[in-house]
């Protein structure tokens, strides 16, 4: 008898909320890998060799590059912030990268100048990328400072930081020189294990980490639980502040990745670099179901919004598009995932009344 309750109180919210609302809250929240596979077709078809392995491996090769960005800034969207320095900070990290390679650290007053191995240079480069993130967590956090505005204001910092570098010219020649035993930068981006690219394999390790983390961790959990409400998560024990302060040093961390790739497969930086990829990295984790109000995203959703954004540009280049229009088609496409992520967040808490009331209904206590 129990079990017949049971049955009947899963399956009365079905009943209540009609089958083709459930089936387009279904589309809905596949709408992205729906995307993935109508834009890989459209293109299939429409461009010659878009499926050859080597047109494949070179266009995965760019979209890592925002899936970086892209993973990193996830758990940051779904605290309900937002973090516009990171095309900055990939930016700066590889203007740091290649000082390190091409100038070293120069002692004036020994008159000498330390040329750091790669296995140096790769730690600090990340490093000073955490430490970018964590300073946004901090002035957010400890001064009530918008996200928005912060990340803004850091934004110009770090673009500005990276033409003082080298005062707005290009570090080139990243290879290193045996001679000074710094060489081995270049082979982050060009080199391969088992037939694919480091850059491929870096992708993959670190969406399977952050998906760890989120899934597994109580870190993860934390973080959603500041997205859903960040009063009610204070009042259960978050510690709010620090846990926002990670998410906007993973952010970093993840931006310095990306800068390290960038300039090695470039073998060169320049304090361009990076410049409106926050736009492609937050379009991916929109695109990916990453709500911007906060509480609700996957890392298997950024990814796959990664690779939509990433094939999406690629084959428009391959058509030969305008890149003026190319602009204004990722701009359309962002906004249209907006509106269907507002739409899907509608028909959610309407699924979520129904449900509420087929409880009282059932004369059992409703679910906070």
């Amino acid at each position: 008898m129990k079990s017949n309750d049971s049955v009947a109180l899963n399956t009365r919210p079905v009943k209540a909320f009609s089958s083709r609302e459930s089936i387009l809250l279904l589309l809905l929240k596949l709408r992205t890998f729906i995307a993935l596979i109508l834009i890989v077709g459209f293109f299939a078809i429409t461009v010659p060799d878009f499926l050859a392995t080597g047109s494949l491996v070179i266009m995965v090769k760019h979209i890592a590059i925002n899936a970086f960005l892209a993973l990193g800034i996830t758990f940051v969207i779904i605290t309900a912030g937002i973090d516009l320095s990171i095309g900055a900070t990939l930016g700066l990290c590889g203007m740091i990268a290649g000082w390190l390679i091409t100038k070293g650290i120069v002692l004036p007053m020994f008159g000498i100048a330390i040329f750091p191995s790669v296995w140096v240079i790769v730690p600090v480069v990340l490093l000073v990328g955490a430490l970018i993130g964590a300073g946004n967590g901090w002035i957010i956090t400890r001064y009530n400072v918008a996200p928005f505005i912060c990340t803004l204001g850091t934004m110009y910092i770090l673009r500005g930081a990276a033409m003082l570098t080298s005062g707005g010219e290009t570090f080139p020649g990243l290879q290193g020189n045996p001679l000074l035993g710094n060489t081995g930068f270049d082979r982050i981006g060009a080199g391969t294990l088992l037939g694919l690219p480091y850059a491929i394999l870096m992708m993959v390790l670190l969406a399977l980490v952050i998906a760890y983390i989120a899934r597994r961790l109580p870190f993860g959990r934390q973080v959603y639980a500041i997205g859903d409400n960040e009063r009610a998560a204070e009042l259960s024990g978050v510690k709010t502040r620090q846990v926002k302060i990670l998410v906007y040093t993973l952010s970093g961390f993840c931006a310095a990745i990306a800068g390290i790739v960038v300039s090695s497969q470039l073998v060169a930086s320049h304090p361009a670099n990076g410049t409106a990829f926050e736009m492609n990295a937050i379009a991916a984790v929109v695109l990916g179901g990453t709500s911007l109000a906060g509480g609700r995203g996957t890392i298997v959703g950024t990814l796959i919004g990664a690779f939509v954004i990433g094939f999406l540009a690629d084959g428009l280049i391959m058509m030969g598009v305008s890149e003026f229009w190319q602009m204004v088609i990722k701009g359309i496409v962002i906004i249209i995932a907006v509106i269907i992520d507002q739409t899907q967040s509608r028909m959610q808490q309407k699924a979520a009344v129904v449900a509420q009331k087929a409880l009282i209904e059932e004369g059992k206590p409703a679910k906070p």
